[in-house]
């Protein structure tokens, strides 16, 4: 696959916002994906852009904009407040509530707001129908059944009897059912395909209690697929597809990297704050983890585990400099790591230097880090606090 390179752009150099450290996100580059992930899709069948955890570290409000713009059927977010800060920034079109909301404060909060919750329990949909039958128009309400997740929402052996229940309740109106893969990104597909079965089986429960059917006014929208259930077998994509993690162009597996061309967005950013040439034998940053075997040019960055770089990345990550590889060595501090620079000697204080990204030639993207730490691509990108600012790089660099 061919990551297309971006300029380190001078103007953001400039700002006083990113003096340290900083994430860029390319906005031209999610356009791309989701442009492509809606040339996977049948006319019909509509993607929920997923922008919970504002949207993967990315900058829920520009990319909900953007996203927007693009046509996309919907948003998902975790939490109430996720949504009202999407409404907020003007965002019309529907947005979900993925999580289980059950505060009265919360239900009223996604009623003024024109937000969609999930509905995954009888006494939950009891408490949201208590709340609104004053309402004029029923609430909107996305009902979750569990096919094999294990989280949230009734076993699927009790779920068209749980749509069966919500449904005769006042001042709901089921709009969409869904369940969520817990195996896509597995090289084994088969228990996403017996999840598939079990889902496949309690619509068709539904569809034979003709009470049910003949008293929704339109069929609700049918719902399955992940990122990785997406990008799998359009078997999976029914009326509309879930995806995160590939809007934001990283792979759920290297199994789907043939599927689509997908753009990395994410770019994380930081300055050489002090430089100085050390002996042999030196030992640096905490603990001497790393002690010198000859003459070095160690340099600082102004970055470190506060911001969200992983301390057990410590020794094992790599930094890019003027288009060079460069080890990073000790250990990372919470405002600090330290790079080797010996080999980049016209390096100096001032200097940009890429954790994650590409400049040149070369190229460290975030699946480098998650496979060093055992873990996903997800816990890192969700990791960046928010002290680093996010930059949209799309036609001129703003910060978001």
């Amino acid at each position: 696959m061919t990551h297309h390179p971006r300029p380190i752009h001078s103007a953001i150099h400039d700002d006083l916002s990113c003096d340290r450290a900083w994430v860029e996100v390319d906005l031209d580059a999610i356009a791309h994906n989701i442009r492509a992930l809606q040339g996977l899709l049948q006319p019909q069948t509509g993607l929920m852009a997923v922008i919970k955890a504002d949207a993967y570290g990315h900058g829920a409000v520009r990319v909900a904009q953007l996203a927007e713009r693009l046509g996309v059927t919907s948003f998902g977010v975790a939490t109430v407040p996720e949504g009202i800060e999407l409404r907020q920034a003007g965002i019309t079109r529907p947005i979900v509530i993925l999580g289980a909301v059950h505060a009265r404060h919360q239900i009223e909060a996604i009623a003024h707001w024109h937000l969609e919750p999930t509905l995954v329990s009888l006494p939950q949909a009891q408490l949201f129908s208590e709340a609104l039958t004053a309402q004029a128009d029923p609430l909107p309400v996305h009902l979750k059944i569990d096919t094999g997740m294990t989280r949230l929402g009734p076993l699927w052996t009790e779920g068209a009897i749980f749509i069966q229940q919500v449904q005769q309740l006042p001042g709901l109106a089921i709009v969409s059912i869904y369940s969520h893969l817990a195996t896509a990104d597995d090289l084994d597909p088969s228990f996403m395909k017996e999840q598939q079965r079990r889902f496949e089986q309690v619509i068709q429960e539904v569809n034979q209690q003709s009470s049910l059917q003949s008293s929704l006014n339109n069929r609700p929208t049918l719902h399955l697929s992940n990122s990785a259930g997406t990008l799998f077998s359009s078997a999976f994509h029914y009326d509309m597809v879930r995806t995160g993690l590939a809007l934001y162009g990283i792979y759920p597996g290297v199994q789907f990297r043939d599927v689509v061309e997908l753009r990395p967005a994410l770019q994380v950013r930081t300055r050489i704050t002090h430089l100085k040439t050390v002996p042999a034998g030196a030992g640096v940053s905490y603990g001497h983890r790393f002690i010198t075997p000859s003459t070095c040019r160690i340099a600082t960055l102004g970055i470190g585990y506060a911001d969200g770089v992983p301390r057990n990345l410590s020794t094992r990550i790599a930094a890019i400099i003027q288009g060079q590889r460069v080890p990073q060595v000790g250990t990372i501090t919470m405002d600090q790591i330290m790079i080797d620079v010996t080999q980049v000697p016209q390096a100096q204080v001032g200097d940009v230097v890429t954790l994650l990204g590409q400049d040149g030639d070369a190229a460290i993207w975030v699946e480098e880090w998650a496979d060093l730490l055992d873990t996903i691509p997800y816990e890192i990108i969700c990791g960046l606090q928010q002290r680093l600012p996010r930059v949209a790089i799309a036609q001129k660099p703003r910060v978001l």
